[in-house]
């Protein structure tokens, strides 16, 4: 019942938000700026334009909920509180000491992207998204008592409160440039402010060109947390739409890659995968200026079915399957944060494993058309 007024109430203040809004978008795709031209008094200089014709449609506000279905979480030992010394670590192959059957997984996840400046030299769109999970963890047979990390999330659950920028520049009729930034504070935080020094920052840079209305590519670098730990990674650009505008790409590998297809102007299907993840700090168990943190990322195999309910309100409909790649825990001294890759070898100060769990996510949102 909660959830159903959540959505009502939602849609009601999107229905009317769009009184006043006759245009918007998000991330990269960027519908509404498509036929603008830099005009001075001798000539248009044209720019290239920030989307393809065939994808899918920009959203401008969405609240969601997601909900992973029943699996087992396998802790390593550690010790509680941190330690205030040097720090500690555990074995590559620690030996797993306590195990719970998670229940429930799962919250309300709210997503904008409102644009700013919207010339044909510049687009910056920028938002703030939540995401909240909570848990629910019960012991196994034979156990009375939960260890102080699994009870840990069961009372406090986890936050994610990010503020997100994307800024595109055309270069030139098919060159140009995106900048993608975010500011995220996570953790176990009840809405009191967290030490600042647990704010992490991601930021992507990209070149890419628009080689015709149906395909365009890039490629570029990112500092990012999606799968858990601090990395830089190689990142590519590469949307296409076939001929008859029933089948593209919507491609922004490593972070996500999707496959579309079109059944008409009103509705779609992606079926593809995207990485979810962030480090978050555990304030119920760090110690001091000790900041104690999940490394958390999960891979999504999914499909997605987004169809237009009326107007700009779209239904989206999501079932897939959540492979755990990171839940593990590391202690930064003073909060500090360190590099440690895909080849690193400072130890982990727990080694935990989930197992894969299916996962559905249910939402609306306020679009382009």
């Amino acid at each position: 019942m909660k959830i159903k007024l959540v959505f009502a109430t939602f849609a009601l203040f999107l229905t009317f938000l769009s009184q006043g809004v006759a245009q918007v978008g998000e991330e990269e795709n960027w519908d509404l700026y498509d036929d603008l031209a830099l005009v001075d008094d001798t000539k248009v200089k044209r720019f290239a334009k920030p989307t393809i014709v065939g994808m899918s449609p920009t959203r401008f506000l969405s609240l969601s909920y997601d909900q992973q279905l029943p699996y087992i979480m396998n802790l390593s030992a550690a010790r509680f509180p941190v330690s205030s010394n040097s720090g500690w670590g555990v074995d590559e192959e620690a030996p797993v000491s306590s195990s719970g059957d998670v229940t429930f997984t799962g919250g309300m996840r709210f997503n904008s992207n409102i644009p700013v400046i919207s010339k044909a030299s510049l687009v910056w769109q920028t938002g703030l998204n939540y995401m909240r999970t909570g848990y629910s963890i019960s012991a196994p047979a034979g156990q009375t008592k939960l260890p102080v990390f699994a009870n840990a999330l069961n009372e406090r659950g986890l936050n994610n409160l990010s503020w997100a920028n994307t800024v595109f520049v055309p270069v030139s009729e098919q060159s140009f440039l995106i900048f993608q930034g975010s500011l995220d504070l996570s953790g176990d935080y009840d809405w009191s402010l967290q030490p600042l020094q647990t704010v992490r920052w991601s930021l992507a840079a990209i070149y890419g060109k628009r080689v015709s209305e149906t395909k365009r590519w890039g490629f570029g670098l990112a500092r990012t947390y999606r799968v858990g730990n601090l990395n830089y990674v190689p990142v590519i650009l590469y949307d296409v739409t076939s001929p008859n505008r029933k089948w593209g790409t919507e491609i922004l590998f490593p972070a996500r890659a999707h496959g579309r297809f079109n059944f008409s102007k009103n509705s779609l299907l992606l079926f593809g995968y995207e990485l979810e993840g962030q480090s978050y700090r555990m304030d119920a168990l760090s110690k001091g200026n000790n900041s104690y943190e999940i490394r958390r990322g999960e891979l999504r195999p999914r499909l997605e079915l987004q169809k237009q309910l009326t107007g700009p309100f779209w239904l989206n409909l999501q079932a897939g399957y959540r492979i755990d790649y990171s839940f593990d825990v590391d202690e930064l001294p003073e909060g500090r944060e360190f590099f440690r890759g895909f080849f690193g070898e400072q130890p982990f100060g727990m080694r935990n494993t989930l197992h894969d769990a299916l996962y559905f996510n249910i939402g609306i949102s306020f679009v382009t058309l």
